[in-house]
């Protein structure tokens, strides 16, 4: 039989559910948006981890009550793992509970498709990035080479999704809906685009960087977001770009754009020298580019385009 409709008991019982929106001037705001938390006492906070690692550093969130935070997700780029253990800290009351913090993956044809719940405390001396995490439940993913064959667990491949959620195609152009999906005759397959390593155990997958943002250099097959993810693990760094463009000399020159609060910034030496602790030295940049702050794009990713332009 049908479950019985809610009472008006039951329905008075529950507490009102707001949507609460942003305006885009105040969501670039890290001191105001602490305080928005706080006053509107919010329970569930989602955002991009570029946001969430400026009001930890400057939102003076250790003075706010923001007991009323239940959920944390973020999703968007990578969140380095030094900001986010701040975060972490930052949120944990003095009676040890803290909200949830939630790593959340997925481009916009899939919505969200993988998550990771960080249930741990980070300790100080870890410096990987958060897994992504397992497929969701309505979703099912793969990891294939370039020939789409399936790759071995623990190798590196392109991340493929099935599920309700995905997206059918691109409007009017068929051309770009045939490349970007995959027929195996059972399912109809979205490439993501991103490489991953699926690890096999409750991790999930571990995000290795796009695949147009792999390149050559020397010979040897560099990927810029494995760089992205060393500078990010610096203590004097906020946030990472790193783009390459051709080079007569180098054939590839890998260019990193940091951005650094002035008066405390890593120089040169100090970075190539913590490159080169985790790196193979061809993976090392050829340049280092300190500025006050990235240029972002409108969704608040890096804007990989602009800082190719400042280079000339």
């Amino acid at each position: 039989s049908s479950p019985s409709p809610p009472t008006s008991t039951t329905r008075s019982a529950r507490p009102p559910r707001t949507l609460v929106l942003v305006e885009e001037d105040l969501g670039k705001d890290p001191v105001r948006l602490g305080e928005f938390i706080a006053e509107r006492r919010l329970t569930v906070w989602y955002s991009a981890p570029s946001i969430l690692a400026l009001m930890a550093r400057r939102g003076n969130l250790a003075e706010l009550d923001l007991s009323s935070l239940r959920l944390v997700l973020f999703a968007g780029e990578v969140f380095p793992i030094s900001h986010l253990r701040e975060l972490q800290r930052i949120l944990t009351r003095s009676d040890g509970e803290r909200p949830r913090l939630f790593n959340l993956y997925g481009p916009t044809e899939t919505n969200v498709c993988t998550y990771y719940e960080v249930v741990e405390t980070i300790p100080d001396d870890r410096t990987e990035d958060l897994p992504i995490g397992p497929a969701c439940p309505h979703y099912t993913a793969r990891v294939v080479d370039a020939d789409d064959a399936d790759v071995p667990r623990g190798e590196v491949g392109e991340l493929l999704m099935a599920g309700v959620s995905v997206m059918r195609g691109y409007w009017n152009m068929p051309e770009q809906t045939a490349a970007g999906f995959l027929d195996d005759g059972e399912r109809r397959w979205y490439r993501t685009g991103d490489l991953v390593i699926d690890t096999g155990d409750e991790r999930g997958f571990l995000f290795r960087g796009r695949k147009d943002r792999m390149i050559k250099k020397r010979g040897y097959r560099v990927e810029l977001g494995e760089i992205e993810t060393c500078l990010n693990a610096h203590e004097k760094v906020r946030e990472v770009g790193v783009v390459a463009v051709p080079d007569d000399d180098r054939g590839m020159m890998v260019t990193a754009f940091l951005g650094a609060p002035e008066g405390d910034r890593p120089g040169v030496i100090a970075l190539k020298t913590h490159c080169a602790r985790t790196l193979p030295l061809y993976m090392v940049p050829d340049r280092f580019v300190v500025l006050d702050a990235l240029p972002r794009t409108s969704t608040d990713k890096v804007d990989y385009q602009r800082l190719k332009e400042q280079l000339g």
